[in-house]
């Protein structure tokens, strides 16, 4: 799979970054030719490795930081009616209160596959109004099942791939036809930080500390990036768009790697 030698390059890169590797250096490191990687990346990507390894720079993310540095401008400055991945999604995020926590699973059929994306396979679970429950990228399928079965115990789980197949063809399109919708479950503070994340526009990071203030918790980074870390659905709640306030690309529940793999994506524009 394209991804599998793509993730492979970009954490040599990460790791050689000093050095700034050639095309022919990378290329080697995941062993094919450097026209063979060339094409391959640009495949998955949409532009040139050199391109997109420019939006995975530190200076990037810092000159990111700088331009915007609360969360609040960021999303005043883009709206959330501008166009992009995310908000051409316009993803609903639907909270619920303890009792309702507790209804919601004793009944519910949740039908659940195994998908591909640019970004390797994912687990993605729906409702059968297609509210989307999980979405979460795996290396080992068993363990992801698993994380999905205990958190709806009280569901009927349902294994159909062909079901979530069609919601599952929406999810990594630079655009839409009609709306989806999520149906998460946590604390109030969790949906609270969930909630700023889907603020974040579509090629922008912010940093954690604002997403701390956008809650009103300014001293509560550990909390933040707790209800971050905790986030059920990837990519289209958008917790790899938040890093360190130096800048750096870490800290996320599916890989380092990944994130910086989906933030470069998302940056880079197509054919640029």
């Amino acid at each position: 799979m394209d991804y599998q030698r793509v993730e492979k390059a970009i954490r040599f890169i990460n790791k050689q970054r000093k050095e700034h590797p050639s095309l022919e250096e990378i290329a080697a490191h995941v062993h094919i030719s450097p026209h063979h990687f060339q094409r391959l990346f640009t495949r998955w990507a949409g532009i040139s490795p050199k391109k997109f390894l420019q939006y995975l720079t530190l200076q990037y993310s810092r000159e990111r930081l700088e331009k915007n540095p609360t969360l609040a401008e960021i999303a005043h400055e883009a709206g959330l009616s501008g166009t992009g991945r995310l908000h051409d999604l316009f993803i609903t995020l639907e909270g619920m209160t303890p009792d309702e926590y507790r209804r919601s699973g004793a009944g519910q059929t949740i039908y659940y596959g195994s998908h591909f994306s640019p970004f390797g396979k994912y687990l993605l679970a729906i409702t059968p109004q297609n509210k989307i429950c999980t979405l979460q990228f795996f290396e080992d399928e068993s363990l992801v099942i698993q994380d999905l079965k205990q958190k709806w115990s009280s569901s009927r789980l349902v294994h159909d791939p062909e079901k979530t197949k069609p919601v599952a063809s929406l999810l990594f399109q630079p655009a839409s036809p009609r709306p989806l919708s999520l149906l998460v479950r946590g604390t109030n503070f969790q949906l609270k930080v969930w909630e700023a994340l889907l603020k974040i526009p579509l090629g922008e990071v912010v940093s954690y500390q604002s997403v701390a203030e956008h809650v009103d918790n300014p001293k509560g980074l550990q909390a933040v990036g707790s209800a971050i870390g905790k986030n059920p659905v990837a990519f289209l709640i958008p917790c790899h768009r938040v890093i360190k306030k130096t800048g750096q690309i870490s800290e996320y529940r599916w890989g380092s790697t990944r994130k910086s793999a989906i933030i470069g994506w998302e940056a880079a524009p197509p054919g640029a």
